[in-house]
């Protein structure tokens, strides 16, 4: 009697609501529905729809550097010119011998690093490896480092040239480069002495690896150019002390051509033999330097200032932008999840770059594989042609092989793309029973009464 009230029950209950579950599906029944097996070859046609990808604003690819040119350091002063009057003779002032020491790298010498690229011994054997080496030249920078691609910045200022070799080595080691290279200083621009006053060329003279004479300097200069060489003189100013040497006797002594000149010092060639005139050219020098360290200084600051504001600018844009995005008030390009899938939901597609059907459902989730059809999986994309108002291509991924799935990973999404899961038969029916049964329970109850 119970299973025939069952069956009355369920029967009736069809009949009376037409259709107990409608679950949602792909159909091809209208005329304006495409669908279309995805395979390598469609793969490509669905790509080829034109789509540019929206990008973050420009403020995301500026940095705060390149503000603007450091200021000139503007006129420097006059030089200092005065008629001066002879005195009988010239006394005789040498500088202590300095101790001899090697060659301490500076801020703006320029180091030379050469590594070597590949060679076979056919190549070595005919000296061709030299010219494969490749050699590339480093500024050492105001904070005493090289910066070299790959190892990153390596501090050599204050070092001689076999300590910087082996910083360096010891920096490709841990960068695990290959440390086979040559080191060498290629300019000398850390440490020099001037030379002006009666010169053929007043100049400015680096000193290298070499000791630096006074006879050297002279010739660099283009040698003395006086006429009178009774009444002339050099002076060396050296650490606050003014030196000085009888042109007569300069060229007597050979000890005194051979004065080793250090970094710093000046050397003054004069015709006449007034101490003040020589320590009204230092002290202009003395000036001038003073004056251009000053404005660059200045202009270091103000450079700086300015960055500092750019930065600020730059942070406070991005900060804005991030919060507009929080706040969903960009406008983005979507695609959307429906179906079998875990998050149903909106999928926003990425900035500068296009993303995928397989970006899309495993970012997500991806879709359960006990209620899903893996045959079933569609990518719904309407027309943009106005002429085809309503049409829609389902592009069809059958997963069955799991091999296929390779294809949601060129699959690319445009905006407002729907990607669809369809249920597995078992699930429709298994949705179907469990609709009935509550009111199937129901029904019988109120039989029995």
């Amino acid at each position: 009697m119970l299973k025939r009230l069952m069956a009355i029950a369920t029967v009736t209950l069809l009949t009376g609501c037409g259709v107990a579950y409608v679950s949602p599906k792909v159909s091809d029944a209208g005329s304006k529905v495409r669908i279309v097996p995805l395979t390598s070859e469609t793969v490509l046609a669905a790509n080829r729809s034109q789509y540019i990808p929206k990008e973050l604003p420009a403020v995301f690819f500026q940095n705060a550097g390149g503000a603007g040119g450091m200021r000139g350091a503007g006129a420097t002063p006059d030089p200092v010119s005065d008629l001066q009057n002879r005195p009988a003779e010239l006394a005789l002032r040498v500088p202590d011998t300095p101790p001899r020491t090697t060659y301490d790298i500076g801020i703006g010498d320029v180091l030379l690093l050469a590594t070597q690229s590949g060679a076979n011994t056919v190549e070595e054997l005919s000296g061709l490896l030299a010219a494969q080496n490749r050699r590339q030249g480093y500024t050492v920078q105001d904070d005493g480092a090289i910066a070299i691609p790959d190892v990153g910045r390596v501090k050599v200022a204050g070092l001689t040239l076999e300590e910087a070799e082996g910083a360096l080595f010891q920096r490709l080691l841990e960068a695990q480069i290959d440390p086979s290279f040559s080191l060498e200083i290629a300019e000398f621009n850390s440490k020099r002495i001037s030379i002006g006053g009666a010169v053929g060329n007043p100049t400015i003279i680096p000193i290298t690896l070499t000791p630096l004479t006074l006879d050297q300097a002279v010739a660099t200069a283009g040698g003395i150019q006086t006429p009178d060489l009774d009444y002339a003189s050099i002076r060396l100013y050296r650490d606050g002390d003014l030196y000085q040497i009888p042109l007569t006797e300069y060229l007597r002594r050979a000890d005194l051509q051979k004065t080793r000149l250090i970094a710093g010092d000046s050397v003054f060639v004069d015709t006449e033999y007034q101490l003040d005139r020589a320590q009204a050219y230092f002290a202009e020098q003395i000036t001038i330097s003073q004056f251009r360290q000053q404005a660059r200084a200045q202009a270091l600051a103000e450079l700086t200032a300015v960055v500092d504001l750019r930065r600020e600018s730059l942070n406070e844009s991005r900060a804005n932008f991030e919060a507009q995005i929080d706040n969903d008030a960009v406008d983005r390009d979507h695609a959307y999840l429906a179906g079998e899938v875990r998050s149903p939901g909106r999928f926003t597609l990425p900035f500068g770059r296009t993303a995928t059907l397989a970006d899309a459902l495993y970012s997500e989730g991806g879709f359960d594989t006990k209620t899903a059809d893996p045959s079933q999986i569609y990518v719904l994309r309407g027309s943009n042609n106005p002429s085809e108002a309503g049409a829609v291509t389902a592009w069809n991924l059958d997963a069955k092989n799991a091999t296929d799935l390779i294809l949601a990973t060129r699959m690319e999404l445009r905006p407002n793309d729907v990607i669809f899961i369809a249920e597995q038969p078992v699930t429709r029916w298994n949705r179907v029973i469990t609709q009935i049964t509550p009111s199937l329970i129901t029904s019988v109850a109120s039989s029995v009464q």
